[in-house]
């Protein structure tokens, strides 16, 4: 018998691919090891619990092996006792017992069993099998639309990531592992910690109270930072980096949606130079400026900071992106620049809250298995802007239920902070106590999974859109730079990782960017 392609396997009717549509090829099954499978979780007790959460009933190639299990899976659910006559009673009930073979076929099922002992083992098998049978129909489903010239590759890409990673996500599962490993780990954390100069457990910002309530961004930890426009966002996320990545050598990546790599390293020339961003767009410098351009640049050579700018970003490839990262260039950080314009292109969603959903759990999901932090940067939503009245202290102040678009966000992550500048809000230096609010920037740390919450204050310069601690005076600042300048710096790579050979600050050769 022919096939057509629309009666190809799939997921929803549970259809076995038959020899014709692999071009005589038989797919992977074992008939004997399902129905062994089944007779085992009719004789033995606790069975089904070894095996409930390694099979569905789809996982079996023969349908009548399938609605069996479907069976076995509704009296377990029901926590009702599983052997052959409640079985035979369940597939009465379901209108498939005649379908499957009747009850002499459940008879024989249960007597070419001897023993469930291995029923784990016989289970991981079909399993596996499953898994090949939907690798399969997955390639057979890709050819076809390849072969179509109506679709778009581009889309039939994403399609294809995102089907592959959804089949990934469903069938890998992590073992448990017993504490005392566990503990010897987290031991020889804390030792390493205590041997810090810097007394941190994490990553170090550069900015000092911060660091002290954080102990450092730790590893696997999804952080969002959030704000409504103008806050902010992008200048801390920047200055975090360039302190990072040029104070303290940790390889960082940032993933631009918003704005190019230009504009980006734009940016990080007014942050580090100390020259406003109208100059360095318009190139309108005085020769002391070209001067201090040309000398305080240096520090940005030599910096381990990848940004890709690709727009649209979907969550499948920040993955591959990430992984490569990671494992070329032992990138320690992630920053994504927002979380609201990525996609997850290639599946089906009821609503762009879901989708949001989707993809800060998936960020999370991506923290863990690569074992870095990750900071999100997100927008709060409008509701910011109608609260509190403008002579209040604390009216405009962002909180958990700001965040836009989906309470996934809030419940995916370990901390959630917000930038709030009370003088962008008030029009004044001064708040209604009296205290000076020129150029004060409140971190708030709103939720913090592993440790308290607090606020942390930053001194702002707009001029350079650059985050600074609170403490240190814009003179202290400049002091400082001017010192390090004069230690001398090398010249290295900023690389873009979707750009072109035109679209990054070169290495040892490399001309100067201006």
């Amino acid at each position: 018998m022919e096939y057509t392609n629309n009666q190809r396997y799939s997921k929803k009717n549970s259809k076995p691919l038959v020899a014709d549509e692999l071009g005589g090829r038989i797919p992977p099954r074992d008939k004997e090891l399902e129905e062994a499978v089944l007779g085992a979780l009719m004789l033995e007790k606790d069975a089904y619990t070894i095996v409930c959460d390694i099979l569905k009933p789809e996982c079996f190639y023969e349908p009548a092996n399938g609605k069996i299990y479907e069976a076995i899976q509704h009296l377990g659910a029901a926590q009702k006792p599983i052997d052959m006559l409640t079985v035979t009673e369940q597939l009465r009930l379901d209108g498939t017992l005649d379908s499957v073979g009747g009850p002499v076929f459940i008879s024989e099922l249960t007597s070419r069993v001897l023993s469930g002992a291995n029923v784990e083992y016989h289970a991981r098998i079909v399993a596996q099998k499953y898994l090949a049978r939907e690798l399969i129909s997955f390639a057979s489903e890709i050819e076809k639309q390849a072969y179509d010239q109506s679709n778009d590759v581009d889309d039939l890409l994403q399609a294809a990531e995102g089907k592959l990673f959804e089949i990934s996500q469903r069938n890998v599962k992590k073992d448990v592992t017993q504490i005392d490993p566990v503990i010897g780990q987290a031991i020889m954390q804390i030792q390493a910690s205590a041997n810090r100069t810097s007394g941190l457990s994490g990553l170090e910002t550069g900015y000092h109270e911060l660091d002290k309530l954080t102990s450092g961004w730790q590893n696997s930890d999804l952080i969002i930072i959030a704000a409504r426009p103008a806050m902010g966002k992008t200048a801390f996320v920047l200055s975090m980096a360039k302190n990072m990545a040029v104070n303290y050598n940790i390889p960082i990546a940032i993933f631009s949606l918003e704005m190019s790599n230009l504009q980006l390293v734009n940016r990080l020339i007014s942050n580090v130079c100390e020259l406003g961003g109208e100059k360095i767009k318009s190139g309108q410098l005085s020769p002391v400026e070209w001067d201090q351009l040309m000398s305080r640049i240096k520090q940005l050579y030599g910096a381990q900071l990848y940004i890709d700018d690709t727009p649209s970003l979907s969550i499948f490839e920040l993955r591959t992106k990430a992984r490569r990262l990671v494992r070329e260039h032992d990138v320690k950080f992630i920053i994504i620049d927002y979380l609201q314009l990525m996609n997850a292109t290639g599946m089906k969603f009821g609503s762009r809250e879901q989708e949001v959903s989707m993809i800060s759990r998936n960020l999370k999901q991506l923290a863990k298995e690569l074992n870095i932090p990750i900071v999100a940067l997100s927008q709060l939503n409008r509701s910011v802007e109608n609260r509190g009245d403008s002579s209040g202290k604390d009216g405009k102040r962002p909180q958990l239920s700001d965040l836009r678009e989906s309470g996934a966000i809030e419940q995916d992550a370990d901390i959630v902070c917000f930038i709030h500048r009370p003088e962008y809000y008030l029009r004044a230096t001064e708040d209604g106590e009296g205290n000076d609010i020129r150029g004060l920037a409140e971190f708030i740390v709103a939720k913090h999974r592993s440790g308290r919450v607090d606020d942390v204050k930053l001194r702002f310069r707009k001029e350079f859109a650059r985050f600074e601690n609170w403490e240190e005076s814009p003179a202290m600042t400049t002091a400082s730079v001017g010192s390090r300048l004069n230690e001398g710096g090398g010249i290295g790579t900023v690389t873009n990782l979707s750009g072109g050979s035109g679209d990054f600050l070169g290495g040892d050769d490399a001309p100067p960017p201006f």
